[in-house]
């Protein structure tokens, strides 16, 4: 899932503190290495974009199929991400924002990985939500009644999966880049300020 490049509407948190035009540049690093990750994994690759289909970006067509997401807070575009491959019988689905730039192509394949024993796969971010989850078939209240943005989102999540005595596979933890404090250990991002 990710949002459309677009200013003032990309990294509106960090945006607050190093402007829209550097929280743009920002983003649009994140996008290209997002698709420098993925584009290896031996996967179907899906993108769900915020506003409109990319036609002419880094993710290339032939390799990725596009969408646009539905309207509704996080938990329903997610939900909405996740129906599309689960509806045309796929097994095994992983989702990934484009706000981590830790993230590695291993990571993925881990979580693919973990999904071949567990019920779930989430990989935590040190923010207290999510960088990447996943499941074997489509659990439609793991997104439900949720505080999104919060830093009780995982907590929430694991609590859930907990109660349904579902098993999961936890992945390293992962920084999220949402605000100027995030950039601390990416002077490659950190020099787009």
């Amino acid at each position: 899932m990710l949002k459309n490049p677009v200013i003032g509407k990309v990294k509106t948190r960090l945006a607050k503190d190093a402007g829209n035009e550097a929280a743009l540049e920002i983003y649009k690093k994140l996008l290209e290495h997002t698709q420098n990750i993925t584009s290896t994994v031996q996967v179907d690759k899906f993108i769900f974009y915020s506003d409109l289909i990319e036609r002419k970006d880094n993710f290339d067509n032939a390799s990725y199929r596009k969408y646009v997401q539905c309207s509704g807070d996080l938990g329903s575009r997610m939900d909405y991400g996740f129906s599309i491959p689960f509806k045309n019988e796929y097994k095994d689905v992983v989702m990934i924002g484009a706000d981590c730039y830790e993230l590695t192509t291993a990571d993925i394949e881990n979580a693919f990985e973990g999904l071949r024993s567990t019920d779930f796969v989430i990989g935590p971010a040190k923010d207290g939500g999510y960088y990447l989850i996943g499941m074997k078939k489509w659990n439609r209240w793991i997104l439900q009644n949720k505080s999104w943005s919060t830093d009780q989102l995982l907590n929430e999540t694991l609590a859930d999966i907990q109660s349904k005595n579902a098993t999961i596979t936890t992945l390293r933890t992962l920084s999220d880049i949402d605000n100027i404090n995030d950039l601390a250990n990416f002077p490659e991002l950190k020099a787009l300020l």
